[in-house]
């Protein structure tokens, strides 16, 4: 089968397409036929390595999963023993090992049937962006009649942020440059904030709730953008920190939390079919959609993982197989 290989860290330059055997499932996995996957930042940090930390959980010198890839949409081809959920023929999304391949290996508990009125190309946006984005509305719980701030909401868990605070009856207001304005009140954002023209933390307006997704705005900043009793979630965090996760802002948070009376708190994912069975409801019945950038193939992965590392990605990356 063709697929990305990657033997060494470094940037997208040592992504190679390369011929190599096809997977076969194990122990409560099935074998998917890839039409689809997604590219997220979390791919970018597994490719390059970093933080350094990072290295002692998935490879000292060099990646354990010489394939790359997580968020998959595909067509179940076989299955390992003991699974139930699913079976052959089955149209799914979720989390993959090696996803930027003809063929992918998943557990059951981490895929959900695909709605049928959603493409592969759609489905493969949704998993680790939207399961992050469901987190941190579960996280904040988000209700009709409040104020949301999303900050980073062009991006792809803001993407997903927006729709779903929207969708609970939520007022937002999305954080994002002008460029990507429209976008974000596609998404069905009341109000956007462009961050080069306006300093959304200056105190001038508050909000019920705050979701910092990927950014670095210090948490007495964020802390400024909220009502006094309201809530904030930090998710992820883009700090550049070379040998440690950027993860200071999220202990601070934590710590402060008791002897405050706003409520401080941080997103960690969980990657299970119940989250993606939300998603694939929601998605079925229109609520929330896959805001996806220019098309990418196979072929082009190294320069799809360019495009996103630069910041050009207007919503999801993804590439078709």
């Amino acid at each position: 089968m063709r697929a990305i290989v990657q033997e060494t860290y470094g940037s997208a330059d040592v992504l190679e397409l390369r011929d190599i055997d096809q997977p076969t499932a194990g122990a409560g996995e099935v074998l998917l036929r890839v039409h689809a996957a997604g590219i997220s930042r979390g791919d970018v940090h597994l490719m390059t390595g970093e933080p350094y930390l990072m290295r002692a959980g998935f490879g000292l010198r060099g990646p354990k999963n010489r394939v790359p890839g997580q968020d998959v949409a595909g067509t179940v081809v076989a299955i390992g023993p003991g699974v139930t959920r699913l079976g052959v023929g089955d149209q799914v999304f979720g989390i993959a090992r090696g996803a930027f391949a003809q063929y992918a290996v998943a557990r059951q508990d981490k895929l959900a049937h695909k709605p049928p009125t959603v493409s592969f190309t759609q489905a493969a946006a949704m998993p680790v962006s939207g399961l992050t984005a469901l987190r941190a509305l579960d996280a904040t719980d988000v209700r009709a009649g409040q104020s949301v701030l999303v900050i980073g909401a062009s991006g792809g868990v803001g993407t997903y942020a927006v729709q779903l605070a929207v969708a609970a009856g939520a007022t937002v207001t999305g954080v994002a440059s002008g460029a990507k304005a429209q976008l974000v009140r596609d998404l069905g954002a009341a109000h956007v904030i462009d961050y080069a023209r306006q300093d959304y933390t200056d105190g001038s307006r508050t909000f019920d709730v705050v979701l910092d997704i990927g950014g670095m705005t210090p948490l007495a900043r964020l802390r400024r953008a909220l009502t006094r009793t309201g809530t904030l979630a930090i998710v992820g965090g883009e700090s550049g920190a070379t040998w440690s996760p950027g993860m200071g802002r999220q202990l601070h948070a934590t710590l402060l939390n008791p002897f405050v009376s706003q409520r401080l708190t941080m997103v960690v994912n969980r990657e299970h079919f119940s989250g993606l069975e939300r998603l694939a409801t929601h998605a079925g019945k229109g609520t929330v959609a896959s805001f996806i950038d220019r098309p990418f193939d196979l072929t082009s992965t190294a320069d799809a993982v360019r495009h996103l590392v630069a910041g050009k990605a207007r919503g999801k990356v993804v590439i078709t197989i």
